[in-house]
């Protein structure tokens, strides 16, 4: 994604433009939508609910109970959980619309839907115990999601609906933060039906991505770099410059002319399959907020070429870990049934680093290659094919498996 601050600029500048054909144009900032806004407009009930974490993160899941269509209220369903990438939150799984999105094709197969939210978004921007703005408050990466956030949304949501065990689907980070939960929290292995593993990257030595690559030679190894850019938020969320971009660019958009150039340098023109027409609604809630620790804790990976904890450098990682190095993930630890989904032409998630997971995985279902030799990283969730290739066939694992003897 291009920084805020670029696009700010450019709808700034299109915006004046606008203002000195017409300086007494009137531009009332549009109100935040949420997750629950966005599943009621289509139809569907819609609940929200709230997890302390043991130190003190809120986070604020999203729930569709039960599907309008099957009117299946008062069924047992099975419960699925969908977890967001990097950047993201529970809206990446909606925009789709009511017949693509992975949220609502589940809720029309008859599951009981729940959207994660990792802490520092948009909507886990609270702490029981400190501040916001308390510099401690950053100082977390996707080892914290994976290890204190999802446990804690599991722990809630099996509470809440009275099951054992739920499916999981995660893209991008979203997988990242499973592989850590099942490995240093092996009891949660039991705990998951399947789990389906959206563009995981895991081991990262091959990566293109323009932005790990090229912040790699600064902060990819501990040093001034990740000292000055740690433990902060990532581009900055501000009330103010996120209602001027979602009204000026969101759905619905004040400055639909101007904005057009805008998706295209932020989608980039040459991805086919990207569904173009959601990217004003993306605008509304996109970047969600994360901690440069997470984009740090992904360039360290990059430059290890090892899925390992976060490196604080030898001193400190004396003192976390009683050794120099960061220890390597357990993932022979991981034993809950996997499905994994990756591309061709993923440039973060890439195809000769997915090739070394199922040396790892002792219950590895489904290893697919999409046959699209274009498929990339965003394809998982905002791609025009995005049912038919992925939605469907997760749905279907899912299925077959509350058919089968393992209910």
């Amino acid at each position: 994604m291009l920084p805020k601050l670029l696009i700010l600029g450019l709808v700034l500048a299109t915006a004046a433009a606008e203002v000195q054909v017409n300086p007494y144009i009137d531009i009332p900032f549009k109100p935040v939508k949420t997750s629950a806004d966005r599943i009621r407009e289509h139809g569907y009930p819609a609940e929200s609910h709230y997890v302390e974490t043991p130190d003190g993160y809120v986070l604020n899941l999203f729930r569709i109970p039960y599907s309008h269509k099957l009117q299946n209220q008062n069924t047992k369903k099975p419960v699925v959980l969908l977890q967001h990438g990097l950047f993201s939150c529970s809206d990446c799984f909606l925009l789709n619309g009511p017949d693509n999105a992975l949220a609502y094709n589940f809720a029309d197969s008859g599951f009981d839907v729940w959207l994660g939210n990792a802490r520092g978004n948009i909507y886990s921007r609270n702490n029981t115990k400190i501040s916001i703005n308390h510099p401690y408050f950053w100082e977390f990466s996707w080892h914290e999601i994976g290890y204190t956030d999802i446990p804690a949304m599991i722990d809630y949501i099996l509470e809440e609906t009275g099951e054992s065990k739920i499916h999981y689907a995660g893209h991008s980070q979203g997988t990242t933060v499973f592989f850590v939960m099942t490995s240093m929290r092996p009891e949660y292995n039991e705990k998951i039906k399947t789990a389906h593993m959206l563009a995981p990257p895991i081991f990262m030595g091959n990566v293109t991505d323009g932005m790990v690559v090229g912040l790699a030679p600064y902060i990819g190894t501990p040093g001034i770099g990740s000292d000055i850019l740690g433990s902060q938020e990532f581009i900055p969320h501000n009330y103010y410059v996120q209602r001027l971009l979602d009204t000026a660019c969101g759905g619905d958009p004040m400055f639909a002319k101007y904005c057009n150039v805008l998706f295209l340098m932020w989608a980039g023109t040459d991805n086919t399959n990207l569904n173009y027409t959601i990217l004003p609604e993306l605008v509304e809630t996109h970047p969600a907020g994360i901690s440069s620790n997470q984009g740090i804790h992904y360039i360290q990976e990059y430059v290890s070429n090892e899925f390992r904890q976060f490196d604080y450098g030898p001193t400190k990682n004396m003192k976390v870990y009683g050794q120099s190095e960061p220890p390597n993930y357990p993932l022979d630890n991981i034993s809950a049934d996997m499905y994994i989904y990756y591309g061709m032409a993923d440039g973060s998630a890439t195809y000769l680093d997915i090739q070394r997971l199922p040396d790892h995985l002792v219950n590895l279902k489904y290893f697919k290659l999409i046959d699209d030799p274009k498929w990339g990283h965003l394809d998982f969730i905002f791609a025009n094919q995005v049912k038919e290739t992925i939605n469907d066939p997760v749905i279907q694992f899912c299925k077959s498996y509350e058919t089968s003897d393992n209910v």
